[in-house]
């Protein structure tokens, strides 16, 4: 069996620690990711994976699925990519040699919702990653990625925990999400310092929750946890620029919320009701001053 250091060794190439490159060496667990997964044979969806290095997930994928397309932001591997993919007879891949934080991901979205995302995150870059992969959301079904086991505990925490924080409400709003499996640091070279975990993120064509301007959402998620070792009414008043210490507390008051709690004890459809206020009170403020302003007949 070819590994991923005799791939590398003959194009005297090394894994790349500013990419956060860990290649998978065990070719079980691909299998069992996309076992997981519910990733069939026969799969009639369109994959876009990120980051498919050596191509230990990439190939298995593509004898499931309809098509795969591979962003590799490392141009060197490209060349050993085309021999595997050549090697394994498949005419389902295209790669791409662009980061997934710059590629343009329209053209390689199926039509309708007939999209899965998959991937081994690099750490540095994995929370940008999934915030750009949720603007796309409304044309992906589901999302599986392969993080470090921290990041994980950090999306899929409950309110109240101390991993609970800007992320996990973010991806807790737009999808429902689960822990798959665990990988051990020993099946990856070069093996990482610690464990990583597999989470699935469904995103369902109708969400039961949909704030009335999720720019608006996003924005007071951010300001929210900004500080987060103030009270909600402190760092809302630090960080939205229309909102002093009074309107915060009074907006608070309005969604039921208790001026002195803290971001992290706040469940997601309470951050909805919050950001919802805010835009109606956005509005109120600009039909006043539209109104206050018409110009005298």
């Amino acid at each position: 069996m070819t590994t991923p250091q005799m791939l590398l060794k003959a194009s005297d190439l090394k894994p790349k620690k500013d990419l956060g490159q860990n290649f998978l060496i065990d070719p079980s667990t691909p299998e069992m990711i996309l076992d997981r997964a519910g990733i069939a044979q026969g799969c009639n969806q369109n994959l876009i994976e990120i980051g498919p290095g050596l191509g230990a997930l990439t190939l298995p994928a593509a004898r499931r699925a309809a098509h795969v397309h591979a962003v590799e932001a490392d141009r060197d591997l490209i060349p050993l990519l085309e021999q595997e993919i050549l090697s394994a007879g498949l005419s389902n891949i295209t790669l791409h040699n662009r980061s997934i934080l710059r590629i343009d991901l329209e053209p390689l979205l199926a039509e309708g919702r007939n999209t899965l995302v998959i991937g081994n995150l690099p750490y540095n870059i994995s929370s940008q990653i999934l915030i750009r992969i949720l603007a796309f959301r409304h044309r992906i079904t589901r999302g599986i990625f392969m993080l470090q086991t921290e990041m994980a505990q950090r999306i899929v925490a409950p309110p109240g925990n101390r991993d609970y924080g800007r992320l996990s409400v973010a991806l807790q709003y737009c999808g429902h999400i689960r822990m798959l499996a665990s990988v051990k640091a020993h099946l990856f070279y070069p093996k990482p310092k610690v464990d990583s975990a597999i989470i699935e993120v469904v995103f369902p064509e109708k969400p039961e929750l949909q704030a009335k301007d999720e720019t608006l959402f996003f924005e007071v998620v951010r300001a929210a946890f900004g500080q987060r070792r103030k009270t909600l009414r402190n760092s809302l008043a630090s960080g939205l620029a229309d909102l002093g210490a009074q309107e915060a507390e009074a907006l608070l008051i309005r969604a039921g919320i208790t001026p002195s709690r803290r971001a992290e004890t706040l469940h997601v459809p309470e951050f909805v009701q919050l950001a919802d206020l805010l835009f109606d009170k956005r509005q109120e403020d600009e039909n006043r001053y539209k109104a206050e302003n018409l110009p005298s007949q």
